[in-house]
């Protein structure tokens, strides 16, 4: 079985309040360099922002305090593999399935009940992203789907030359997503139209991270790419030892992307110049997530890696039963994420303790999506799951 891209990831359900808040004040000084309406739609593509960052800066009810005491409140049976990270947009949850099923779901946040489902040609690995009422996916059919987000309705579609398992970025009304064709294309969000492509040596399962006017994005000929997010020019370049499927996070003026080469690497974002390096035991796929000068990275090796964000020195791990193929998600001073050995897991953000875990019927290569004091994580058992505090 072809595994997904294991930076699946994660977007956030907003609350009343914390919607109040979004729409009124952009996320503090902007990361990924967007404008103030960017702002409106984060938490609602992988890894929670378009730089990727995997930091949820809004979740007020989950903690290190009260994080132990999450129930299961619903789970929704696709009778496939669910690979893809869960978004939530509105009050829906958005995610994609596979084999059997070779979907992508809309169900309602708060009970779990069917909306509707757009059923593609071919499985759908990669996490959707909804922006402006459109929901984004691409499938292994090659071909890019936008949606009408209320109704599945479809708006355009965009054949590549082969699989699509990169899961979209969107900004500034670009569509950015990569095929297994070795191109990373650029598409009109609103109507399809191809406005670039950039080939690469090998396929790209690496999900785009965009930042500042450049899109980062990972390469099976070992390369990570920074290319100009308006026309595609390339800036630079870095070689790793190995592939590159873990799609980059972009913070600070450093972008941090995993290789199958066992290492998780810290590169300037302005020159692809090598800041540091750090080598686990097996090799990353998982996606890194950025928050408080902390990057978390899970690895082949079965670990969850906590570094110094500058410095690239361990401030702890956490061992779990097998490989760690799934992305972590930082809210709120808690970290997500799943594993192999087919549990969820709550760490502290701080000391790496575990504050609470669940056990799926299989892996769990799906990331979590935490949203106003809810998490949602698919498993390779079928199922989708929502977990909430117990309500009073």
């Amino acid at each position: 079985m072809r595994t997904a891209n294991a930076c699946l990831g994660l977007l956030i359900l907003i609350g009343s309040t914390v919607t109040a808040q979004l729409r009124v004040l952009p996320p503090p000084s902007l990361p990924c360099g967007g404008s103030t309406l960017d702002a409106v739609e984060w938490g609602s593509q992988f890894r929670f922002n378009p730089c990727h960052t995997g930091f949820n800066p809004y979740e007020v009810f989950l903690s290190p305090a009260t994080v132990g005491n999450l129930v299961l409140d619903w789970k929704y049976t696709m009778f496939a593999y669910i690979d893809s990270s869960p978004v939530v947009a509105n009050g829906i949850v958005y995610v994609g399935s596979t084999y059997s099923s070779d979907a992508l779901y809309a169900l309602s946040a708060s009970t779990g009940t069917p909306i509707w489902k757009y059923t593609a040609g071919n499985a759908i690995y990669p996490s959707p992203a909804v922006v402006n009422g459109i929901v984004y996916v691409g499938s292994d059919d090659g071909k890019v789907y936008a949606l009408n987000a209320s109704n599945g309705t479809l708006l355009w579609e965009y054949t590549t030359g082969s699989y699509v398992d990169s899961s979209p970025a969107v900004m500034n009304g670009v569509v950015y997503i990569g095929s297994y064709d070795d191109n990373l294309y650029a598409l009109n969000a609103s109507t399809g139209t191809l406005l670039w492509t950039y080939k690469t040596g090998n396929y790209i399962r690496s999900s785009p991270a965009v930042a500042n006017g450049v899109v980062y994005v990972g390469s099976y000929d070992r390369n990570l790419y920074a290319l100009d997010a308006a026309t595609g020019a390339l800036i630079w370049k870095y070689t790793a030892g190995s592939y590159v499927i873990s799609s980059p996070a972009v913070a600070n003026g450093i972008v941090y992307v995993g290789s199958y080469d066992n290492n998780l690497y810290a590169l300037n974002a302005a020159t692809g110049a090598l800041v540091w390096k750090y080598t686990t035991a097996g090799n990353v796929r998982s996606s890194p997530a950025v928050a408080n000068g902390i990057v978390y990275v899970g690895s082949f090796d079965g670990n969850l890696y906590a570094l110094d964000a500058g410095t690239g020195a361990v401030r702890w791990k956490y061992t779990t039963q097998n490989a760690i193929e799934s992305s972590p998600e930082e809210a709120n001073g808690v970290v997500y994420i799943g594993s192999d050995d087919n549990y969820i897991y709550a760490l502290d953000a701080q000391t790496g303790a575990l504050l609470w875990k669940y056990g799926a019927g299989d892996v769990v290569k799906s990331s979590p999506a935490i949203a106003d004091g809810v998490v949602y994580v698919g498993s390779d058992d079928g199922n989708l799951y929502s977990f909430h505090l117990p309500r009073q």
